[in-house]
């Protein structure tokens, strides 16, 4: 039997793979709260890497209003905590019909360790025809703390 020992993958930054959308061009973005430091467009464009933050704890969304309607294959999330430990769970949801029903892709939760394990990376393969809001609503502690809602990198195909 042959075999060779391997060295284990870590992704960090988005997969370059696939042309991403251009979200900037083709939607518009509602959030709950922004730290000014930390705008939302740091964690959806490609040439920023500081993230988005909230600018209060509790329960945030993020939603991406699609001038015309998006065909999505992808949809890759990156989350770091290297600051506080908790439980953070994250609903990912789409609509085709401008908000008036919604569907959900995902829920997902995540132990967030400074020590050990601090960032999540989430690659959804889906299978949506038209797109015409994405929303992210992410509660950054399941037990009620005061943590912050944050999100490295939100990248669309």
């Amino acid at each position: 039997m042959r075999k060779r020992i391997i060295e284990p993958v870590q992704q960090e930054t988005a997969p370059t793979d696939l042309e991403w959308l251009n979200v900037d061009e083709l939607a518009e973005v509602e959030i709950t709260s922004e730290d000014p430091d930390h705008p939302i467009e740091s964690a959806l464009l490609p040439d920023r890497n500081s993230g988005w933050r909230a600018a209060r704890s509790g329960k945030q969304t993020i939603r991406l209003l699609f001038a015309q309607p998006q065909p999505l294959r992808r949809i890759w999330l990156h989350f770091v905590e290297v600051n506080t430990e908790r439980m953070q769970e994250y609903v990912l949801r789409w609509s085709g019909d401008g908000g008036q029903t919604f569907r959900e892709i995902v829920r997902q939760q995540w132990n967030f360790s400074p020590q050990g394990a601090n960032s999540e990376t989430e690659d959804h393969h889906v299978e949506l025809p038209g797109v015409t809001i994405l929303e992210l609503c992410i509660t950054p502690d399941t037990t009620g703390g005061n943590a912050i809602a944050s999100l490295a990198q939100l990248r669309l195909a």
